[in-house]
């Protein structure tokens, strides 16, 4: 049994100048190890609000939101440590190298093998002649493939990636996606995408659209929920 996150009857709300906004209300997900989920909408709506929900950093105003495991709920915030995420404006910092930045999260556990598994997945997205650049002397293609490594690299059961092609020019950002998905099929990690491309939404098994506070299905890979 993969493990899984419930997002159960979330709402979420915030004050404005003294008025009450609701981005939306009784909002259920189910998000399955090993699958990729597109959310998609216009901008304003919550997307990046839900992301930031279903990963545990931030709390529902009103609902749910659990990790499961063998049928067993337990807290979200049990599961941080099997969570990586990519951001449209690639978070790396500017005085490490791209080796570095990529052993930073494993460095953090205290991995001593931590720049060794840098490089392996450095190479895997390509930039074994990038390690000692640092982020301002990379392309935004090669920066995103960076976070990409940084966010794999301890191999979580979950990546949560906010608009990670929307800094990029067109040919970028294709190979950017295709190497996203392709990187989380190969470590059986869920993944989840807020983006406004429909081209890196299509390449989803699940597409959902947040609009007027409501969650839509859009396309569901049947087959593959059964498993979940």
């Amino acid at each position: 049994m993969e493990h899984r996150i419930d997002l159960k009857n979330i709402s979420q709300s915030f004050e404005m100048n003294g008025n009450a906004v609701t981005l939306f209300e009784q909002l259920n997900l189910s998000i399955c190890q090993g699958q990729s989920y597109a959310i998609t909408g216009p901008s304003g709506a919550g997307k990046s609000s839900l992301l930031m929900l279903a990963s545990g950093l931030e709390k529902p105003t009103t609902g749910q939101c659990v990790a499961v495991n063998h049928g067993r709920e337990f807290p979200i915030a049990e599961l941080r440590a099997e969570v990586g995420f990519i951001f449209q404006q690639f978070h790396l910092l500017p005085e490490l190298t791209a080796l570095n930045n990529v052993a930073l999260p494993l460095k953090l556990r205290g991995d001593n093998k931590a720049l060794a598994k840098a490089k392996q997945w450095l190479e895997h997205v390509g930039l074994s002649h990038r390690l000692d650049h640092k982020p301002s002397e990379l392309s935004g293609g090669e920066q995103q493939r960076v976070a990409i490594a940084r966010a794999l690299v301890f191999k979580p059961k979950f990546i949560f990636a906010d608009e990670p092609t929307g800094n990029l020019d067109p040919k970028s950002a294709a190979e950017v996606a295709k190497l996203l998905i392709s990187c989380c099929q190969q470590q059986n990690a869920a993944l989840v995408m807020v983006t406004h491309s429909d081209a890196l939404a299509s390449r989803a098994e699940h597409i959902y659209s947040l609009a007027g506070g409501t969650l839509s299905l859009k396309k569901s890979v049947q087959a593959k929920e059964l498993l979940c």
